[in-house]
């Protein structure tokens, strides 16, 4: 289900990029353009087909989005990181340690200022 989601929403993602650099620019952008004779300027332009083809790939990529999301947060744990950070690791009965076969032991404190010396010399 998830990966039929993320297909529809990467589609949707691509058309709208399509269809918004399809428009025309209404010349106002980045302070370019501006007046000119090209007619009266009403307050608000009728909407052209790409401009409604724009609101629907929008309001699709919007509910698709907003299904991802709900999709990955019942995927999730039940508690948060914060949570599980909080809580104290399981700790082990502590066993005395017991020196491995063949006499080798592990270091103590007291080895750790004595000089390395070859065994042999």
């Amino acid at each position: 289900m998830e990966n039929v989601v993320l297909i529809i929403h990467l589609i949707l993602s691509l058309g709208l990029i399509a269809v918004v650099l399809m428009q025309r620019s209404e010349g106002g952008g980045l302070g370019m353009g501006g007046g000119g004779g090209g007619g009266a300027m009403s307050g608000r332009a009728a909407a052209t087909a790409l401009g409604k083809v724009t609101w629907i790939l929008a309001i699709a990529f919007i509910i698709t989005s907003i299904t991802l999301t709900i999709i990955a947060a019942e995927k999730a744990a039940g508690t948060s990181v914060i949570d599980r950070l909080g809580a104290a690791p399981e700790t082990q009965e502590s066993t005395p340690l017991t020196p491995p076969a063949g006499g080798l032991t592990p270091p103590t404190q007291g080895d750790a200022d004595a000089p390395l010396v070859p065994a042999g010399d």
